[in-house]
């Protein structure tokens, strides 16, 4: 099959929990792929000397991380029945689809329509509501947070004295307690400018694994 074969595009709303918190987004790729066949539905493929199916996920969550609002686009053959019930039958335990429907065959591709995620963190050890308030006031009130960047090991060689580093302040839009032990952070989802829920975190003082990460929203522009 190719693109010059009439689509439809859908975009599919759906929560990822369970287990499947711990696969990547490439096996997450793979799943969708998987299920869709599964589900009889006629995938449309790109054109070139490999075609893929036309399947876009939007930002990628990080291991560890549950969420309510993943979201990927898939391009299936134009006039196709598809149904919401007989898709969500084919797919592995810990995804539920919430949302299903058509949208504009050629608009943006996802990613490039996520401007930020928001995230709620349940934070597993004690902490009184004053202490993390102040936590959180000191961050929000930062003029800038200068983190190390991530870079791939072999990038790293290059560099014999101070690595590199990005403001993290700039990526945090909103972040405030809503309960005890419990956190709302909105962060940029942009090419080049996204926040990690974990990064934020670690400059608290707090480590992941002593938390419960959850992305409760997407928030396209």
């Amino acid at each position: 099959m190719s693109e010059a074969i009439p689509a439809t595009r859908l975009r599919i709303k759906f929560a990822k929990q369970g287990a499947l918190r711990y696969i990547s987004h490439l096996d997450l790729h793979h799943i969708w792929q998987r299920s869709i066949r599964r589900a009889g539905l006629p995938l449309v493929y790109s054109q070139g000397f490999h075609p893929q199916p036309k399947i876009q996920l939007a930002s990628a969550l990080a291991l560890g991380f549950s969420s309510q609002a993943e979201v990927v686009d898939i391009w299936i053959e134009k006039d196709s029945a598809w149904d919401k019930k007989k898709l969500q039958d084919s797919v592995p335990e810990g995804i539920t689809i919430l949302e299903m429907q058509e949208v504009e065959l050629h608009g943006p591709t996802l990613q490039t329509q996520i401007e930020s995620a928001e995230y709620e963190v349940i934070l597993l050890d004690k902490i009184s509501d004053s202490l993390l308030d102040e936590k959180l006031a000191t961050l929000m009130d930062a003029e800038s947070i200068l983190r190390p960047k991530r870079v791939k090991r072999k990038k790293q060689k290059r560099f014999t004295s101070v690595p590199p580093t990005y403001d993290m302040r700039p990526l945090i839009l909103e972040m405030k307690r809503i309960a005890p032990q419990q956190i709302f952070m909105r962060l940029t989802t942009q090419e080049g400018a996204t926040g990690r829920p974990d990064e934020v975190l670690s400059e608290m003082g707090f480590s992941v694994e002593a938390a419960r990460v959850e992305r409760k929203a997407l928030n396209l522009k």
